[in-house]
């Protein structure tokens, strides 16, 4: 919006013709999505306080477990609203409004917060620990994948082919899969974002690194010259894309403002499906799809927890984890909260830039 009233004006005051400079629009949304999350943070924590929208503790945790937890017991959820405030208004302001895969990932993005949202209204109007039934949101964000998957076979030149990293101009097509496959990866990042919820800061410090790796690779697959010599898919127009990433940069510090531990508000489904479900539809836009599993590397491995679990107990009767997702077995072999949150983003670190070496590896 800011590029359509400030670019004009280049011609009375030349300071105006930097916004039209995809790095300068991307710090400045960060930036006012930081700063939106830290004025209106807490009036949205008061709000969600005085309407009663509390965490409920589950009660059949290990016992051990609900000892360490039972604290949290009534700390606002839903704060995922704070976040998607702040990453729609910061990337409206910012970035280029008429462009399609803004308003497709915005769309996108509001559209998982909806199901989010009535997921946890659900669960705190009824005081318990399940909202929509799983495949109601599957049933969402299967529809949501469809709609993004049949227009980019018929309105965009992007290749309905799997791109793998590593390996120079090769591609898989996928024919009539293509669209099952934009499902898989829509419907796993937002989800396995949602199962790493489970400590303060934890899923939002990932989100964090996940989408500032995302903003650099959005930004080069929308510049000819950088895509081209580091053999990347060009897409034109893909570079505002970045701005939308650098606003879930800047509303996530914000955000990890108060939900650092001891968390004063917690996102809840509201911000963890958005969150994993837009990174997820940048990833398709950008042909990074498969990259995703080792950006967000952490997420990948307390989802597979979790489904090791379920396996392992059905063939043995045993659990292969104290706990999962994985975060609660370190929890349960002793660790403080804060000490497992930090050594989850230290990983997550590390794959986020061995991710972005890949661009010189291909």
């Amino acid at each position: 919006m800011l590029y359509y009233l400030f670019y004009p004006l280049r011609n009375i005051w030349f300071g105006f013709n930097v916004v039209k400079y995809i790095t300068f629009r991307a710090m400045m949304a960060s930036l006012t999505a930081f700063l939106f999350s830290l004025i209106v943070g807490p009036m949205v924590i008061r709000w969600l306080k005085k309407l009663n929208f509390g965490q409920n503790i589950r009660r059949e945790y290990v016992e051990s477990l609900y000892d360490l937890h039972k604290h949290k017991q009534g700390t606002p959820t839903m704060g995922g609203i704070l976040i998607i405030l702040a990453v729609t208004s910061s990337t409206l302001l910012w970035a280029d409004i008429a462009n399609v895969y803004i308003l497709l990932s915005l769309a996108s993005f509001l559209w998982l917060g909806l199901v989010g949202f009535t997921d946890d209204y659900i669960k705190v109007k009824n005081r318990r620990n399940l909202g929509l039934r799983p495949m109601k949101k599957l049933l969402s964000q299967a529809v949501l994948g469809s709609l993004i998957a049949l227009y980019i076979i018929n309105f965009t030149e992007i290749p309905q082919a799997l791109s793998l990293p590593f390996f120079k101009n090769f591609e898989l097509y996928l024919g009539g899969l293509y669209i099952l496959f934009v499902i898989l990866v829509l419907a796993s990042s937002s989800n396995a974002v949602n199962l790493t919820d489970g400590l303060d800061g934890l899923a939002i410090g990932c989100a964090i690194i996940a989408a500032l790796t995302y903003s650099i690779l959005s930004y080069i697959s929308g510049n000819f010259k950088f895509s081209d010599y580091l053999n990347v898919f060009y897409l034109p127009g893909a570079g505002e894309l970045s701005i939308l990433c650098a606003s879930i940069v800047g509303a996530g510090l914000g955000f990890l403002w108060f939900n650092s531990h001891p968390a004063e508000v917690f996102m809840g489904d509201t911000g963890s499906l958005a969150l994993g479900g837009v990174i997820g539809i940048v990833a398709i836009f950008i042909k990074k799809e498969l990259l995703i599993f080792i950006v967000g590397g952490v997420f990948v491995i307390e989802a597979f927890s979790v489904l090791l679990q379920v396996i392992w107990y059905k063939l043995t009767k045993k659990r292969l984890f104290r706990m999962a997702p994985l975060h609660h077995h370190f929890q349960l072999l002793g660790w403080p909260e804060s000490k497992v949150t930090i050594r989850f983003w230290i990983i997550a670190i590390v794959l986020a830039l061995f991710s972005l070496s890949t661009l010189k590896l291909q």
